[in-house]
């Protein structure tokens, strides 16, 4: 038990050494026209960076990727390169693996953020001032740029720390030694941000008063509603939300003192599943089920993710829907589901059912708006979530919304720094 919760707290996936990074950087083809660069959301030059890893200038490297991905430190750690960058790489074949890119990412981002130095400077002071709300990817990214540009940024958040999910919804064992808190702190350096924490849209904070107070308002408070399970017994004791779990693991200080049922049950078939199920058989739950209602290629949650789970002894069971939780004095004691398959393309159930023994289930079926959330005039929702323009404008003036509470958000903190960088760029030609 103690050895495998000690994993939470340790690097599950080692920096490379500086020998280690010199090889790896030596692999690169340095393609002129290079897939991985396109595969990235940010667009971070990867060819020039590794490059400058392999003429030992790994502080030049970080400058590349920072020009681009201000969180190319977190990135590194989480963003599903195999399915991105790495899977673009041509040395990605079947006789050859691809090029560690997210690896040496975090070895020259790591490289730059021990030296304390910045690779941006900020621009004199405009006057003008931004409200951003939600101190998360997409937030700090709108922040940081926003500040370049010599404006001056209030970041309202409805949490203690900022970080958003990158603080409250990675797994342990993928961001180590308080790194979301060290990154936030390295990146508000460049000066003109100010981070008012415990600060939430609609309690306390008003978009109306935000409006009148600021010249623009950023949006990137991430979805903080969570998808209800709409089935008998859904109130049972057990029956708890993976991203609350995710969450107070991140802010446990001793895992020991945590306590893990023998059977848990994980429903969904995203990242947040995965690691909620990881986390479970690492406090020492005996048997670890995730249970997906589509097959395991429709999952959201990578085949690299996947791997990682069943190697550490979690069951992956697709085709199982939800139907009925069960349970004892009050207490969840399993859990059944619909056994589904495909009728063309809709899923429709096969008439069986499965029944799995539950001491603990976590939902980790999507998240939503918080339900309080008073929209102003000129704003509209696309599936649930705030429509936006390619460049994050909503339909009023002077807001902008991105990362995964905008229409186009992708569940990937890749993608919504790139968002929050495309709006600080359209709200800063919005001022000129």
């Amino acid at each position: 038990m103690a050895m495998q919760v000690e994993k939470l707290v340790t690097d599950m996936h080692p920096a490379l050494t500086r020998h280690e990074a010199s090889v790896e950087a030596d692999r690169c083809y340095f393609c002129h026209d290079a897939p991985c660069v396109t595969a990235c959301p940010t667009g971070i030059d990867i060819p020039v960076f590794i490059r400058q890893i392999s003429t030992r200038n790994p502080l030049g490297a970080a400058a590349t990727i920072f020009r681009e991905n201000i969180f190319g430190g977190m990135c590194a750690r989480d963003c599903p390169t195999e399915t991105l960058c790495e899977q673009g790489c041509v040395r990605n074949t079947a006789e050859e693996q691809p090029v560690r890119i997210g690896d040496l990412q975090r070895f020259a981002t790591d490289a730059m953020m021990e030296t304390g130095k910045q690779s941006w400077s900020r621009a004199a002071d405009t006057g003008k001032r931004i409200a951003v709300v939600g101190a998360g990817p997409a937030g700090i990214a709108c922040a940081h740029r926003l500040a370049v540009h010599g404006h001056s940024v209030t970041v309202f958040d409805a949490h203690d720390k900022a970080g958003g999910l990158n603080e409250y919804g990675i797994a342990a064992y993928k961001t180590v030694d308080d790194f979301a808190q060290r990154e936030i702190e390295y990146i508000i350096s460049i000066g003109g941000i100010t981070i008012e924490a415990g600060k939430k849209l609609g309690e306390g904070v008003s978009l109306d008063q935000l409006l009148a107070d600021y010249d623009a308002v950023f949006l990137g408070m991430g979805l903080a509603g969570v998808n209800a399970l709409e089935i008998p017994g859904n109130d049972l004791s057990g029956v708890e939300d993976a991203v609350a779990f995710i969450s107070d693991l991140r802010q446990t200080e001793d895992f020991e003192q945590l306590e893990m049922p023998a059977n848990v049950v994980v429903i969904g078939g995203g990242m947040t599943a995965v690691d909620a199920a990881m986390q479970a058989k690492l406090l020492g739950a005996e048997h670890v089920t995730i249970a997906y209602r589509r097959g395991v290629e429709n999952m959201n949650a990578s085949e690299e993710e996947q791997h990682l789970a069943q190697t550490h002894g979690v069951v992956i069971n697709p085709w199982l829907q939800p139907r009925a939780v069960h349970g004892s004095g009050g207490e969840v004691s399993s859990i059944e589901f619909d056994v589904t398959r495909l009728d063309g393309n809709q899923l429709g159930s096969t008439g069986e059912t499965v029944t799995l023994t539950a001491d603990k289930v976590f939902c980790a079926i999507g998240q939503t708006l918080a339900e309080q959330l008073e929209l102003p005039k000129g704003i509209v929702l696309d599936g649930g979530r705030i429509a936006v323009d390619e460049n994050g404008q909503t339909g009023h003036p002077s807001i902008w919304a991105g990362g995964d509470c905008a229409a186009t958000g992708e569940d990937l903190t890749v993608s919504a720094v790139q968002d929050g960088k495309l709006a600080a760029e359209a709200i800063h030609r919005s001022l000129a």
